[in-house]
């Protein structure tokens, strides 16, 4: 069964994305009790150094309220990560010789893409970019044509516009400056990283709705930014989290803009209470994962 049919009503270009505005903007309602009313989320990512990359985001994604998680990991570390999240379908996947996610796994993907109703590529991918780039545009090209998919981390590096030509309207990613930066390498007169006008050069580039640094842009130029959170949301696993709370909400139904501004506001508003419970600095990006859900229900009262 397919997500939820989304719909494109938001605030306006410039808005402050304040809990009421998200209450105005409220999430597409699951139709029946099933899990798959809720969508598929499929999580594509790790390496043998970096496995909790994928722990992170899909957490995130089933605290979002996505009603299936899906993890396709090397193959190395998939039987620990089903261990770790037995919510979810752990998928071992063919590695290349750095431990990431060989191009050739899109033929074992193969077998649960076609239920993905959205797609995350890049939680704790390491490799070179050729190899990750090939990676990408394999599994790019057997998403369903309704499917959303959001790229981040190192799938983001060596990206060029020409492999995401096809998903116009579908893609979401989530850069931080220094993505920023090489997704804008050998662009002339390139805005400076980690401002809107990157992130809006970015936007328009890949044709994809950007959520970086509080700020989030779509191509067609509507911009909002989020004034909630703290330095201490700088903090390892921190952008995974993001990430996956963004591919959680897309399997649920919500549109690429509205997804990417209820996941900054979500993941900001709850480093903000961590950082008052515990400290500004020092709190865990897998602490997010719990405060995220307490903090999505109050926006949904």
């Amino acid at each position: 069964m397919s997500a939820p049919t989304r719909s494109d009503h938001g605030p306006p270009s410039g808005t402050v994305i304040t809990p009421a505005v998200l209450r105005e903007w409220a999430l597409p309602a699951p139709r029946g009790g099933a899990k798959a009313s809720r969508g598929t989320a499929l999580v594509v990512g790790g390496s043998r150094g970096t496995p909790g990359a994928v722990l992170l985001a899909g957490v995130a994604a089933l605290r979002a309220g996505a009603g299936v998680l899906q993890l396709g990991a090397p193959a190395s570390i998939a039987t620990a990560l089903g261990v770790s999240v037995p919510e979810s379908l752990a998928l071992p996947l063919p590695e290349s010789p750095a431990g990431c996610v060989a191009a050739d796994a899109v033929d074992d993907l193969a077998q649960v893409l076609p239920a993905a109703d959205a797609v995350l590529v890049g939680p704790g991918l390491f490799d070179d970019e050729p190899a990750l780039q090939a990676l990408v545009a394999a599994v790019l090209g057997r998403v369903r044509d309704d499917a959303t998919v959001v790229l981040d981390g190192y799938a983001l590096r060596g990206l060029e516009p020409g492999t995401v030509a096809a998903l116009g309207g579908r893609l979401v990613v989530t850069p931080n400056s220094g993505e920023t930066e090489a997704l804008l390498d050998g662009v002339p007169d390139a805005p400076e990283p980690g401002t809107e006008a990157a992130a809006a050069a970015v936007a328009e580039r890949l044709d994809a709705v950007v959520a970086s640094g509080g700020r989030i842009v779509t191509p067609d130029g509507r911009r909002w930014a989020d004034g909630s959170g703290h330095a201490g949301l700088g903090t390892s696993g921190s952008g995974d989290v993001l990430a996956g709370l963004v591919v959680g909400l897309l399997a649920r139904g919500a549109t690429p803009a509205q997804a990417a501004c209820w996941a900054t506001h979500v993941h900001a508003t709850a480093g903000e209470r961590l950082g008052t419970r515990i400290s500004h600095v020092g709190f865990l990006a897998r602490e997010l994962l719990d405060e995220a859900p307490l903090v999505m229900a109050e926006l949904s009262s």
